[in-house]
């Protein structure tokens, strides 16, 4: 019988961990928790419940930890979770009966239901959040940068988009929460910038910004998760602001020429309002609104 290893990333997730472990501990052959030296109790409540606890060093961002994880792994199936996620009774027999009956498939694309400020996120390029989280042992990896697409082998396949097939995962609880994360982020976003050899321009702290949050609102429906969209699609178009900006810091903040700065607003604009409104209702009144400034 195919075995199956659960590997979850952890640093402070006391008061999520418990729950994770919970929902897979009748699957898992073996439960893996690679804990970034934690200032809380999240190691203790994992080796309570039975988890192998390793360390690893203190990172801001997970992809590294995740790596190092696989190799200490033995099932022959890996599922990857957060600590702050967990699976349902039925997502968890799912998994069990492809670890048995999955030889053609190498690696399965999990859909995940984000929860964010208490709210099941239902648009705004939030859902259907497709990620690679089950997979044969051997098959996955990470790149040791940021949110990267992990590198593959073999054959995939795509879960349905449906509630009953997706992890569940708590995201953000607080805008205190989102600001810490986003100032974590876009530290190690910036570096990535400079690094590729980018340097700063003005233009791209209207533009960047603006396309963030016409993408979200608009092309991703956003407004259709009312105020909670409107929020977030505001706060991911923060985010983009505070990752150039600190690009220009690390710069040294030089200055530079600003001119035709509303060609940047109207170009932006029209670009983004290209997607099929519709013609009539709040969507197309807005539309018209923006229309006219312009």
């Amino acid at each position: 019988m195919a075995k199956i290893s659960v590997i979850i990333n952890t640093w402070n997730e006391e008061e999520n961990i418990k729950r994770c472990l919970e929902s897979v501990r009748r699957i898992a052959s073996e439960i893996i928790v690679v804990d970034m030296y934690s200032q809380d109790r999240t190691a203790a409540i994992a080796k309570k419940l039975g988890a192998k606890v390793f360390f690893y060093k203190y990172l801001s961002y997970v992809e590294p930890a995740r790596n190092f994880a696989l190799r200490q792994a033995q099932g022959d199936w890996i599922l990857i979770l957060d600590a702050d996620e967990e699976i349902s009774p039925f997502l968890a027999k799912r998994f069990q009966e492809l670890a048995q009956n999955s030889e053609d498939i190498t690696y399965f694309r999990i859909p995940r239901k984000n929860i964010i400020f208490g709210k099941w996120i239902k648009h705004s390029r939030w859902w259907p959040d497709y990620n690679i989280r089950f997979f044969k042992k051997g098959h996955v990896r990470w790149l040791e940068k940021i949110h990267s697409v992990p590198l593959t082998r073999g054959t995939g396949k795509d879960f349905e988009a449906k509630e009953t097939n997706a992890i569940i995962h708590y995201h953000y609880q607080s805008i205190s929460q989102y600001l810490e994360r986003l100032n974590r982020y876009t530290q190690i976003q910036a570096r990535e910038l400079i690094n590729s050899g980018y340097r700063f321009s003005w233009p791209d702290i209207l533009k960047k910004p603006m396309a963030e949050f016409l993408s979200r609102f608009f092309a991703g429906e956003g407004y259709k998760d009312g105020l909670h969209g409107l929020v977030l699609a505001l706060l991911q178009a923060f985010s983009e602001l505070t990752k150039y900006l600190k690009v220009w810091e690390k710069e040294k903040f030089v200055d530079q020429e600003i001119s035709n700065y509303p060609e940047y607003f109207e170009n932006n604009i029209n670009d983004y309002l290209h997607w099929q409104a519709k013609s009539s209702g709040l969507i197309g009144k807005i539309r018209l609104k923006i229309k006219k400034k312009i």
